[in-house]
């Protein structure tokens, strides 16, 4: 009973298959927030059991990564900027995104195209941000090429190599182990989510005085 919705869902994702891994994946790293990471851990469980190639579900996923990050990346290039200073409801915060966005970018672009990857937020906003900032191009293509083949490679293979386990673990513990180590993954996930959101705040308020602080010097 308790794995009944995981096994329907895995058998949905079966029967759809590798286009719709590559829509998500592609969309997802478009900026538009979709289960795209979520689609590439399913198939990667799926060729754990045989019903998909690893081969194919990783370069599946690259392809769809890179694809869809370098749109987001002419998207952000051509209208980003426009659509985040143009006049309307919050503008201040759009604003923000740009003031903050661009020294970051200046001095870790690079790095967060690569590894934005494995981060949720980046992942999404990374490749456009990348494009508003006026990252080079041959620059961008680079870091997001290699990060998407090792994003694809690692999450890929983690959720194959884990759905083997799982299957055993189970075999070997029984379903009420399982079922423990899940929720202890829950506890985990929501003690390390605590901990980010703490650390996001923190980092929101420096923001927010260094935007006040520049304000007054301007004002003077």
């Amino acid at each position: 009973m308790v794995i009944a919705p995981f096994a329907t869902f895995l058998d949905v994702a079966q029967n759809i298959g590798l286009p719709v891994v590559f829509l998500l994946i592609a969309i997802e790293t478009m900026g538009i927030p979709v289960p795209g990471e979520t689609a590439l851990i399913t198939a990667g469980i799926l060729a754990s059991r045989g019903h998909l190639p690893i081969e194919a579900v990783i370069a599946v996923a690259a392809v769809a990564a890179i694809l869809g990050d370098n749109v987001g990346f002419a998207i952000g290039r051509r209208l980003g900027r426009r659509a985040l200073t143009a006049p309307g409801p919050f503008l201040h915060h759009r604003r923000r995104v740009i003031a903050v966005g661009e020294p970051f970018f200046d001095r870790h672009g690079p790095k967060a195209v690569f590894l934005g990857r494995w981060v949720t937020g980046l992942r999404i906003t990374a490749a456009w941000m990348a494009g508003v900032t006026r990252m080079s191009w041959p620059t961008f293509l680079f870091w997001n090429a290699l990060g998407g083949i090792a994003w694809a490679t690692s999450i890929g293979l983690l959720a194959y190599f884990v759905g083997h386990s799982a299957e055993k673990f189970i075999h070997l513990a029984g379903l009420g182990g399982a079922v423990v180590v899940v929720l202890s993954g829950v506890v985990l996930w929501f003690v390390l989510r605590a901990r980010r959101r703490r650390a996001e705040a923190l980092v929101e308020a420096e923001i927010e005085a260094q935007i006040e602080a520049e304000a007054e010097a301007e004002a003077r």
